[in-house]
């Protein structure tokens, strides 16, 4: 399976979609935007990821705007973020094979291009 998680008014997402030809590949886009992330697909980002904090962005605009930066969230405050407003999702979130990969740093994406 090959799945990618993303944001479609993003850049980055997709620079990282071109750079890795995901869909050349023939990886499954879901924009996260248009369609929500289901509880049942942030278990299975967690269960290849260990947590929920490792899938969460503290870039996003809601972050500050709420005051969470000051705040000790738990793993179930995570989850119920991200599942709240997809924003709070680190992006993209691609898993291929069993194997996730979250964010966009140029580690993460050279392995990502290379799992494809």
């Amino acid at each position: 399976m090959k799945k990618i998680y993303y944001l479609s008014t993003c850049s980055t997402c997709a620079r990282i979609l071109e750079e890795t030809a995901a869909v050349a590949k023939g990886a499954e886009l879901q924009d996260i935007k248009k369609e929500k992330i289901t509880p049942e697909q942030l278990e299975e980002m967690h269960a290849l990821a260990g947590s929920y904090e490792s899938l969460f962005s503290r870039r996003s605009m809601l972050y500050k705007a709420r005051g969470l930066a000051g705040k000790e969230l738990s793993e179930n405050d995570y989850r119920d973020l991200i599942l709240e407003e997809y924003t709070f999702l680190k992006r993209p979130v691609a898993i291929v094979n069993g194997k996730i990969f979250i964010g966009n740093d140029a580690k993460t994406v050279a392995a990502l291009k290379s799992a494809l």
